[in-house]
């Protein structure tokens, strides 16, 4: 019998080359995708199981280390045409991406690349092979953490200096991100919804013509815009109503966003009440519902743990009935904070965290959610009918049936 020499390397653990490093000094290692180098924000957990390429292109995540519950993210790959920031040059807001299993090839028709590559060509640091479960019950637990997530393929991180960084960062309460995020300019918008054989249309009549402020808009919020007959003209977060007023719109949308609304708030919720005051149709999403309940005089509060995801159960009250949704969104309207003139029109039935207000006075609303279904359901498609009714009856017209 011979006596055989075990290689001792060949039983070692693999050396970490990524770091997720919490502000409370807790470290968890993994495996580094996507670009190298190391960046600072707040960790929050998506419980989405699709649409991962819409999410991680989402402004709304500006400042922000998104952890994918759903243990295999990349599977379909990436294309230019889920892309859901306005810019396509512009960089991704998003701080990082935590994943449980590793990347696997994509299998999909619409592939155009891995996600790997893609995650390194948009500058995008990505974490995988953690206990992601794990992960989540830490931020249901304690709440959403600062923390910075680093990758080096060598594995060599100045760990001392990583726990620093993550300590010092502030975090999101105060902290203003839509400059990053909205456009630098005004621009008109004719794009439709992606046809299954046909790609992206053009609304080539439109009826009316609506300003969106630019917090942070989707495209795809843009395209339900046109789809339902609208010219759109999108205008910087900083535009003051009357560069709004100047160009006699039929209604005004105000988009979602990064970031805390109240610091926002400082210089656009002004340019709201102005708008709100003139009568004009209004319709907000995400960060735009927070600011306008800021301007009707509610407050706004940090949540605990946050709602993303695209399965998120929300009551409409005006109809009673119960639709899945989007969300995307750390911050919330404190409903015991509404005047008396505002409704409450929508709830979570996950924790009962208001979801929609109107005014009882003006053709003024606003949805905490995402209603233009990308990712997710399209449950929430009739909003855009009811804020285009709005200007209807301003107009004198018959409403439309609400598509539902």
């Amino acid at each position: 019998m011979t006596d055989t020499t075990l290689n001792a390397d060949a039983w070692a653990e693999p050396k970490p080359t990524a770091l997720l490093v919490l502000a409370d000094g807790t470290v968890i290692p993994g495996h580094g995708l996507g670009a190298t180098g190391q960046a600072v924000g707040e960790v929050c957990f998506n419980t989405a199981i699709t649409g991962y390429q819409e999410i991680l292109t989402d402004p709304s995540y500006a400042g922000q280390i998104i952890t994918f519950t759903f243990p295999h993210v990349g599977n379909v790959g990436v294309n230019d045409e889920d892309i859901e920031t306005v810019s396509m040059a512009a960089a991704s807001g998003v701080r990082g991406c935590v994943l449980k299993a590793s990347i696997t090839d994509p299998s999909n028709w619409r592939a155009a690349r891995d996600l790997d590559q893609w995650l390194k060509a948009r500058g995008i640091i990505g974490l995988s092979g953690i206990d992601t479960r794990a992960l989540t019950a830490l931020i249901r637990e304690k709440g959403m953490p600062n923390a910075v997530i680093a990758h080096a393929p060598d594995g060599n991180f100045d760990l001392e200096a990583l726990k620093r960084e993550a300590a010092a960062w502030p975090g999101l309460v105060g902290m203003d991100l839509v400059p990053m995020v909205t456009s630098g300019q005004s621009f008109t918008w004719d794009e439709t919804p992606w046809e299954l054989g046909e790609g992206y249309g053009r609304q080539t009549e439109p009826q009316h013509h609506v300003v969106a402020l630019d917090y942070g808009v989707k495209r795809n919020i843009l395209r339900l815009l046109a789809d339902a007959g609208c010219k759109v003209t999108v205008l910087p977060a900083t535009a003051t109503a009357e560069e709004v007023f100047a160009l006699k719109p039929d209604g005004v949308f105000l988009s979602n966003g990064p970031g805390d609304p109240a610091a926002t708030g400082v210089y656009a919720v002004p340019t709201i009440k102005a708008v709100v005051e003139s009568g004009l149709p209004t319709f907000g999403i995400c960060l735009g519902h927070q600011m306008l309940g800021l301007a009707l005089g509610a407050e706004t509060v940090k949540m605990h743990q946050g709602h993303h995801g695209a399965n998120h159960p929300v009551k409409d009250y005006t109809t009673g009935k119960v639709e899945i949704t989007s969300m995307n969104h750390g911050f919330a309207v404190d409903r015991a904070t509404l005047p008396a003139n505002v409704k409450e029109t929508h709830v979570s039935l996950f924790d009962g965290s208001n979801c929609g207000i109107a005014l009882e006075d003006k053709p003024v609303f606003s949805v905490q959610y995402h209603p233009e279904a990308s990712p997710g359901p399209r449950d929430s498609h009739y909003l855009f009918t009811r804020f285009v009714n709005l200007i209807r009856e301003k107009k004198g017209e018959a409403k439309l049936p609400e598509r539902v």
